[in-house]
């Protein structure tokens, strides 16, 4: 493990003969060193998830209110709620799921020789290139829709948009679990917990990048055209929805080369943390050569 300077935390300092007592706050555990060292090195890990879940933040948002705008009839009598779209990627979860445990994952493992298939760094990155391509859709939908509205006067249907809930939904699939179980294989005792509840600051923090972005996006826009910016009006057919999730497509490819760089770095530069035979009540090591 990298950050070896942080061991200088653990040694204790000696006055001639006498050992000088030491403050809590300056002499620490070998087991609190290790827990740091493992904090510092998954917060670039953790940061790529920011713009993963800005996207959502987006798919929970504008994809609704386009959904209001297209044909939402399902048949004579039932029309489909526009906001009732977000339950796709989560019934996707349901279903998905234990066929990827039961098919997908021993194939992988008879080629790649990993117990669960591919690595939880591989499943991460994987998700957040999806994440690309569901913007991709949305973006291709929203033009469509637009162009439909403005030109032809027709309204399509609401299944339109059902793309972008789909490959979100198979995005979301593997980045969450492989969070969850990357978080779990790097962290010590006591810390699984913390690592759990820190998947849900990003959550956090990609909501309000979302609307940081939005704010942004009419600034710049609207500074550069007369005409208003992309999201300047409550009318979907006269904004440019369409060039926004260009944007967050751009973004998340970007972010997923971010991705490539620190999962690489962590590979190499990351060592599994030490067992709990390993250590000892006090934070010291036993039975290490």
């Amino acid at each position: 493990m990298v950050f070896r300077f942080l061991d200088k935390a653990c040694i204790k300092n000696e006055d001639g003969n006498n050992r000088r007592k030491e403050s809590p706050w300056r002499l620490c555990s070998v087991s609190q060193v290790e827990k740091v060292k493992i904090l510092i090195a998954v917060i670039p890990i953790f940061g790529c998830t920011i713009v993963f879940n800005t996207i959502l933040a987006q798919l929970q948002t504008f994809s609704v209110q386009q959904g209001s705008t297209m044909d939402t009839q399902l048949t004579n009598s039932f029309h489909i709620p526009p906001a009732s779209l977000q339950s796709i990627p989560y019934i996707m979860l349901i279903f998905i799921l234990p066929l990827y445990h039961k098919f997908c994952v021993p194939f992988a493992t008879n080629i790649t020789g990993h117990e669960s298939g591919i690595s939880p760094l591989q499943r991460i990155g994987s998700g957040l290139f999806l994440a690309t391509f569901s913007m991709i859709s949305a973006a291709l939908m929203e033009k469509k829709r637009r162009e439909s509205a403005l030109h032809s006067g027709k309204t399509i249907s609401i299944f339109w948009i059902t793309p972008q809930f789909l490959i979100f939904g198979l995005s979301e699939m593997l980045t969450a679990v492989g969070l969850i179980e990357f978080f779990y294989k790097q962290s010590l005792n006591g810390m699984q917990a913390f690592f759990t509840s820190i998947t849900y600051c990003s959550y956090s923090f990609g909501f309000y990048l979302s609307s940081v972005l939005v704010s942004l996006a009419n600034k710049i826009t609207s500074a550069s055209s007369n005409a208003g910016g992309w999201l300047s009006y409550n009318d979907l057919n006269k904004n440019r929805l369409d060039l926004f999730y260009w944007l967050l497509a751009v973004l998340s490819f970007l972010n997923f080369l971010n991705y490539l760089f620190w999962a690489r770095w962590h590979s190499h530069h990351s060592s599994p943390p030490p067992q709990p035979t390993e250590l000892s009540k006090d934070g010291g090591y036993e039975n290490i050569p």
